[in-house]
């Protein structure tokens, strides 16, 4: 019994992913990234749950991979999707498009490409379950740091009526959806989160980009998580970490 506390646990990150994408659907983008901020500390949280109580299945591991697939991978490209229909279509970001409106419909064709991120998602995910290079660092970007960027651009329309014009522009969504399919598969070592202890040394980049992204918050606060993801990868392309070297 002991080992199905954290699958609830996990249960709860896929029900608030389901849940921020009937909210996204509905143009209800802050109600969105609660629950999605939820999902996040859910998925966080049936690890240590898992740890706390001495228990390990593999039931649960790819219970967690499709809760993951869902809030992580199918969230973002409906966040694509639905800033691309904004986008295209005359009504105002308070207002959802009539999508029996044929015109509407057509317009879907358009915003179709945004499902590449859960398709890629997918790719990610499958790689990392079988990938023994990842226990330290990743290989390419994780799929919460991809959802992060789209829930950035997302309060960035719902919070920003100047830069949210620009964001829901297709010079801004085709790139950001190309961009990202591709570092979700991509080779590019990027460092985790986990610190070598608290020192300096092998810490270095975790601690710059901190310092960046709390200076970032500060500036610009809702819109800043484009940027901070941003400033991950560059500082993951300019100082990689050392990637373990492939299984034989």
């Amino acid at each position: 019994m002991k080992a199905w506390i954290p699958n609830f646990v996990t249960l709860l990150n896929l029900f608030c992913g389901c849940a921020a994408i009937v909210c996204i659907l509905d143009l209800r983008f802050i109600p969105a990234f609660w629950f999605l901020f939820a999902a996040g500390w859910f998925d966080f949280a049936d690890g240590l749950v898992a740890r706390a109580l001495n228990v390990s299945s593999e039931h649960g591991k790819e219970l967690d991979s499709l809760a993951d697939m869902v809030s992580f991978g199918v969230v973002p490209a409906m966040i694509y999707y639905v800033l691309l229909l904004l986008g295209a279509n005359t009504a105002p970001a308070s207002a959802a498009p009539d999508l029996s409106d044929p015109a509407a419909i057509q317009w879907s064709w358009y915003a179709a490409p945004a499902l590449f991120v859960a398709l890629f998602s997918a790719l990610r995910l499958a790689k990392f379950n079988l990938d023994t290079r990842q226990s330290e660092n990743f290989i390419g970007v994780a799929t919460p740091t991809s959802t992060v960027y789209a829930v950035g651009l997302m309060l960035i329309v719902a919070t920003d009526e100047n830069w949210g014009t620009h964001v829901l522009q297709p010079a801004i969504l085709y790139p950001s959806i190309l961009a990202m399919s591709y570092l979700l598969v991509s080779e590019h070592p990027m460092f985790s989160f986990k610190l070598k202890g608290f020192g300096w040394a092998g810490n270095e980049t975790r601690y710059i980009f901190a310092a960046v992204a709390i200076c970032l918050l500060i500036l610009l606060w809702t819109s800043a998580f484009p940027f901070i993801v941003g400033v991950y990868v560059l500082l993951n392309l300019v100082y990689p970490p050392v990637a373990a070297k492939p299984p034989l």
